[in-house]
């Protein structure tokens, strides 16, 4: 599985490609992106919920995480020990949470979500302005908690009173994923089967908390700063998807073939 370092909400303008476009070409690409988006997500949700007996956390954690059948789990002491040490190294900063956990964890549903990557772009014409970039073709993985990834963020920056339990679930249930996937490799290589790139992402503002996401093989881009200004100021909302590159469609490769054509 890929590790990448992210910077969360805010992301150098210079990573991200650019393409200029008219009014025109902006209005039938955005249709299509909303079409293409909302069937890959309804795609990556289907196959996380074929996946969900994969997934079941008893089978990771055994007797750390309470659940209706209290059973020794072969390697469950390393995993907590992994769950621990990770947990450990945001807990305090910048959550402000007590670092040690308590067994047993609370019951955590064996229910996989996905939700589109977010991040902040800040213009060189408004730095002080962030405009939030919704991903097209990449999602965040996380056990299913009360408290999201959005919720969690607000409580940092002070928008909502800080619920520790909620916190700390919504740390925990970010966290399994990576810990999955990093002790079950073949569940990785079963989603990378399935067309994925699968990376351990950490994100900066969140004390580096580590994440699993998935993105499908499809290129997206940007408009010049200057024209999703604006946009973003028509609609009265400060918040822009990235365009499918429809043109890149036709280029995507078939691992499967590629794989078999390297053999012979």
């Amino acid at each position: 599985m890929k590790t990448k370092l992210i910077s969360g909400l805010s992301m150098d303008p210079k990573e991200i490609e650019r393409k200029s476009l008219d009014n025109q070409e902006f209005l039938k690409l955005r249709s299509a992106t909303e079409k293409i988006s909302a069937e890959l997500l309804k795609r990556v949700k289907r196959h996380l919920n074929i996946l969900r007996p994969l997934f079941v956390p008893r089978k990771l954690l055994g007797t750390y995480v309470r659940s209706g059948t209290m059973e020794e789990v072969p390697g469950s002491d390393k995993a907590f020990a992994e769950l621990q040490e990770r947990f450990a190294s945001v807990a305090q900063k910048p959550f402000g949470l007590p670092s040690k956990l308590k067994t047993p964890l609370a019951p955590i549903p064996n229910q996989l979500e996905a939700a589109p990557f977010q991040y902040s772009l800040h213009s060189e014409g408004s730095p002080d302005k962030a405009i939030t970039i919704t991903t097209s073709a990449k999602w965040l993985i996380s056990f299913h908690s009360d408290c999201s990834l959005g919720r969690l963020k607000a409580m940092l920056a002070g928008e909502e009173p800080k619920q520790p339990e909620d916190m700390k679930q919504a740390v925990i249930h970010h966290l399994l994923p990576v810990i999955f996937l990093h002790r079950f490799n073949d569940v990785a290589g079963l989603l990378e089967d399935l067309r994925y790139v699968v990376r351990t992402e950490e994100i900066a503002e969140l004390g580096g908390l580590p994440v699993v996401t998935l993105e499908a093989p499809l290129k997206t881009f940007l408009p010049p700063d200057d024209f999703i200004q604006q946009i973003t100021q028509l609609s009265g909302i400060p918040a822009f998807q990235e365009i499918i590159d429809l043109e890149a469609i036709n280029s995507l490769t078939d691992p499967l073939k590629e794989s078999i054509k390297a053999l012979v």
